[in-house]
């Protein structure tokens, strides 16, 4: 119950929360996130590779760019700017690819501590 109210702490959000995250809440969820990488590793690697061959493979990323959008569009608030930036199709193929590369990476022994230095450096 408590990582579910968590989500309410991201500022794009349309139900945004002005809580201070804690720091083994911050853990939790990198922890998750590392395993949920691990799990979906494979068809991380097919949408990146998708992307990589877009002529053979355009089905691919265009259902999981679809997808992304509309959950974007469901629960963010779309007047914000960054959100707009994530739903302006020539920005948020950049920011897709960047976030499936760094979800790809977290896959290996280090990876909590991979992506816990770069969220920590973003």
């Amino acid at each position: 119950m408590t990582i579910w109210k968590l989500r309410n702490n991201n500022p794009l959000r349309k139900s945004y929360v002005t809580n201070n995250i804690k720091l083994n809440e911050f853990d939790a969820l990198i922890k998750i996130t590392v395993e949920m990488s691990k799990y979906l590793y494979p068809y991380i690697r097919e949408i990146l590779k998708s992307k990589e061959d877009i002529e053979e493979n355009s089905v691919i990323w265009d259902d999981f760019n679809k997808r992304f959008i509309e959950l974007i569009k469901e629960r963010f608030n779309i007047d914000s700017m960054r959100v707009k930036k994530l739903l302006n199709q020539a920005e948020n193929d950049e920011i897709i690819v960047k976030s499936l590369l760094i979800l790809s990476f977290c896959i290996s022994n280090q990876g909590y501590q991979k992506l816990k230095n770069f969220l920590y450096d973003f």
